[in-house]
């Protein structure tokens, strides 16, 4: 039988992993459908070394964000090198000077933003493994 504790602690869990799940979801999501639109779209067939980097740094987001839904912590070190690289991306076309139009009008700070939900899933995740979650380091 369960305490009321217990299940106030079980449906503080659930909404992490909740949390966890729409994030990722939602990450998941953006990043598939951007690669969509750079190989499918109606766009020209020579993609740029930029392109290529951006791609492979979505792929590995994608991937070990998948992992971390799964319950994988390690996962999360994937999910901290892809976002880095990708924000360090952002910049190099900032500062680089690239053709690509989503560095225009923007200040050098806005990339940062990048960093906000793999911070919230990296919390909720390591609360709900702290917790008794015993799928988190499965």
């Amino acid at each position: 039988m369960s305490t009321l504790p217990g299940m106030q602690t079980s449906r503080f869990l659930l909404f992490r992993r909740l949390i966890i799940f729409f994030l990722a979801g939602l990450l998941i999501y953006y990043h598939i459908y951007t690669l969509c639109g750079l190989y499918l779209g109606t766009g020209t067939s020579a993609h740029t070394t930029f392109e290529y980097v951006q791609s492979v740094l979505r792929v590995m987001i994608t991937l070990s964000l998948l992992l971390v839904v799964f319950g994988k912590s390690w996962a999360l070190y994937g999910m901290w090198v892809g976002i880095t690289g990708l924000v360090a991306t952002h910049y190099w076309a900032h500062f680089g000077k690239l053709p690509v139009d989503f560095t225009l009008g923007r200040h050098p700070l806005s990339y940062l933003k990048g960093f906000i939900f793999p911070s919230i899933i990296t919390m909720a995740f390591h609360t709900s493994s702290q917790n008794g979650d015993s799928n988190a380091d499965a």
